[in-house]
């Protein structure tokens, strides 16, 4: 089974105020990081306005259940690490003076107890957790206990509301809409894995930090562009039976995932049609393919990660009909999910040997911590986690270690697909 090992929060985007917060209450910020999102800090109301806070007179216990199935034993409970506390605003900025006290908090992608969601293996999905805190004040016995908003400092750029029905299928969807001058933007489409399914919007945003398209260094590539991030029920993948699809048949999805994106589209006429990008992990890597094969006129190009779709059930007539579209394959060696042996390699060489002119795959041995914050090259996540390097714009080599070059420029994967154009 195809699924992602990864996590996902909930999105209350209230801001509290000094008047109407109560004072046992406190606000968790939950940001998205390569191996998921993460409690990183949180924000605690007080009485009086101070100057100084110091973070060895605050302990913090978590008690963290799931909705659906069971979680691992060392992600139910136990006590986050406060690794500075500082003055803030009720938004976590920092401050000289103020009445408000932020702690910031240990995460990792092997603290399990960091992070207020986790993928479970009975629900073959990530799920809510109740994610409770106790806060306490070592010097004063002072408690926060009650949890009463959380900001997510990139996904509440994101409208989260989105849904489409076409016939008897309805997909849920968030968008990012850009802030630019341009008459006409770009679009870049993110389909999800297989663990993102479902109907909460912030899932797979955040489960393997798909967010990161809407981040300014990456809208900065293209001056502005349009994310839209769709989601399936179950799985991109799901034959109509909860079965997975490698391609040998059709999946359920496919037809309505195009209405939507034509629908968007048509509501949201700045979107420049000759620059829509298409790109998905897994199951999305599956999707980014069938869509490319049954519209290869449609889209100005492609990155898939981690790609699920099986390149025998791929004919040759299908490799010619999308020879001409500049796709960048991302995959690494010791993905066990998704093998790329019966995957991406095969596709990227029948590819290349139909004369394809920009198709390009940067192929990693390994995906290791590339924040240097965890290991560096010594931490090795799951072979199967390659969209780490899609989202964080690392990918810059070709299936032959080379650099990927654009008018005999090196470029990065953002960089390159801003260049490209139906129109080219």
């Amino acid at each position: 089974m195809l699924t992602i090992v990864a996590l996902s929060i909930s999105c209350n985007t209230t801001i509290p105020t000094k008047t109407n917060t109560p004072l046992n209450s406190y606000t968790l910020v939950v940001e998205g990081f390569d191996w998921g999102p993460g409690a990183s800090k949180v924000i605690l109301p007080l009485e009086q306005k101070i100057s100084k806070a110091k973070a060895e007179n605050y302990t913090l216990e978590v008690n963290k259940k799931a909705s659906c199935g069971e979680l691992k034993m060392d992600a139910t409970s136990g006590e986050r690490t406060v690794i500075q506390a500082y003055v803030s605003d009720h938004k976590g900025n920092k401050m000289t003076q103020g009445s408000y006290i932020t702690l910031d908090l240990e995460v990792s992608p092997d603290l399990n107890i960091s992070s207020p969601m986790q993928y479970v293996p009975q629900c073959s999905r990530n799920v809510w957790a109740d994610y409770s805190m106790t806060i306490t004040n070592l010097s004063t016995n002072k408690i926060w206990d009650t949890e009463v908003d959380r900001i997510h400092p990139l996904i509440d750029k994101f409208n989260l509301s989105g849904k489409f029905v076409n016939s008897d299928i309805t997909l849920t969807y968030a968008d990012f809409i850009p802030n630019t001058n341009q008459d006409k933007s770009p679009l870049i489409i993110w389909l999800h894995g297989g663990g993102e399914g479902g109907t909460d919007t912030t899932i797979p945003l955040l489960a393997n930090r798909a967010a990161n398209y809407a981040s300014s260094e990456i809208q900065a590539f293209f001056g502005g562009a349009y994310v839209l991030v769709p989601q399936s029920p179950t799985f991109w993948m799901d034959k109509g039976t909860g079965e997975y699809t490698r391609g040998d048949v059709n999946d359920m999805y496919n037809t309505s995932l195009m209405a939507l994106i034509k629908d968007y589209i048509t509501k949201h006429p700045n979107i420049d049609t000759n620059r829509i990008y298409v790109g998905g992990c897994s199951n999305g890597g599956y999707m980014s393919v069938k869509l490319m094969l049954e519209h290869p006129d449609f889209f100005a190009a492609s990155f898939p990660s981690a790609l699920a779709y099986h390149a025998a059930h791929i004919t040759d007539e299908q490799i010619e009909s999308i020879k001409h579209m500049p796709i960048w394959f991302i995959h690494s060696n010791d993905d066990s999910v998704t093998k790329a042996e019966e995957t991406v390699v095969p596709l990227y060489k029948r590819l290349i040997a139909a004369g394809a002119e920009n198709v390009h795959y940067s192929a990693y041995d390994h995906v290791i911590d590339i924040t240097g914050l965890y290991g560096g090259e010594d931490y090795k996540y799951m072979g199967h986690f390659s969209w780490i390097y899609s989202h964080s714009n690392h990918c810059t080599r070709d299936y032959d270690g080379n650099p990927v070059l654009l008018n005999g420029k090196a470029v990065s994967l953002m960089e390159w697909l801003s260049r490209q154009t139906k129109s080219n």
